[in-house]
Order: structure tokens, then C-alpha cells, then sequence
């Protein structure tokens, strides 16, 4: 398994910008109880989600790039579980580079070679180029799923679901190769 990028929010500042803004902008009037829904599921399965603690809405091409980083270390999905968490149950501002470097630490990185790395410009266009590529792929969305380059689900599904694309991309795999 790998996190590739893809920003939901690529034009926004590199800073961000207020997340009550871009709620108001995105979703208008509806936009909070949009998420009250998701916290409510997923309290559901032992997830606090805390979207209230959420004060900037990244830009979230550092973040991208500290998960091409943390692959490039053999991190990768560490530290992705430590980002998600940090984003929504803690409301870590994800532009702020010291975060970031926290938040690699706490996934098993070196916090000044992170911080080193992310205040270069090392993996930044090839991050970004990344992101284009899915977009000029038909990618529009997250969550969105490949299983073995053979079968795609775009969105939030039940897991029998996404079983069901595993066990057909594996089909699709033997048949290929054989």
C-alpha cells in the first residue's frame, strides 16, 4: 500500500486560510452539519473526530511531501497515521513546517532532518506533478482507491465493498498474467 498525493485544496495559500471561511465558502450554511454527520459515524467505530479544533484550512502540499518523505525512510504509513491524527482529533495546522516536523517525529522520522528536508525544496514539483497526474486521470475526490492498477473505487464505501475490488483486481491480475 502507498499515499499518493492528492490535494482536495491545491489553489489555496500556502498558509492556508481560516477553516470557518472555507466551510462558509464551500458548503455555505450546511456546511458544519456536513460534518457533525462525519463525527457522528465516525464515533461510531472508535474515531473522535474534532473538526471543531480545526482553525486553518492547509494547503497541503508540505504534508504530501513529508508522506513522500516518510516513504522515502520506510515511514510512510506511520507517519500517515500519525498526520491523519494529528489533523483530525488534534486540528494541527498542517502548513506550519515545525508541525509537520512534530508530527514526523511522532511517526518515527528524525525532527531536524524532516524540518531540513520540508523547508527545502526537495520532491516539491515532483509532488505536485503527482497531483496533476491524478487530477488529469479522472481523480477527483478522496478517499479514492487502486487496487493492483487494475480497479478503481472512488469514495467512502462499506468494506465488503472495497473486498469485492481487491478480490476482482486480483482476478484481473491472474487473468493477465496468465
Amino acid at each position: 500500500m502507498r499515499w499518493l498525493p492528492f490535494q482536495l485544496n491545491p489553489d489555496l495559500p500556502a498558509e492556508g486560510i481560516a477553516r470557518e471561511d472555507y466551510i462558509a465558502r464551500k458548503f455555505g450554511t450546511r456546511g458544519k452539519g456536513n460534518y457533525e454527520r462525519v463525527a457522528k459515524v465516525g464515533e461510531s467505530v472508535g474515531i473522535p473526530f474534532a473538526f471543531d479544533k480545526i482553525e486553518v484550512q492547509p494547503n497541503t502540499l508540505n504534508a504530501h511531501r513529508l508522506l513522500a518523505y516518510a516513504e522515502q525512510q520506510g515511514r510512510q504509513h506511520e507517519v500517515a497515521e500519525v498526520l491523519f491524527n494529528a489533523y483530525f482529533i488534534e486540528g494541527a495546522n498542517l502548513t506550519d513546517i515545525d508541525t509537520l516536523a512534530d508530527i514526523a517525529k511522532r511517526g518515527g522520522l528524525d525532527h531536524a532532518a524532516t524540518k531540513a528536508y520540508l523547508a527545502s525544496d526537495s520532491d516539491r514539483e515532483t509532488v505536485a506533478n503527482a497531483d496533476s497526474e491524478a487530477r488529469n486521470a479522472g481523480i477527483g475526490g478522496v478517499p479514492f482507491f487502486i487496487f493492483n492498477r487494475a480497479v478503481a473505487v472512488s469514495g467512502a464505501h462499506e468494506p465488503e465493498t472495497l473486498l469485492q475490488a481487491m478480490l476482482q483486481s486480483m482476478q484481473e491480475r491472474a487473468r493477465a498474467s496468465g
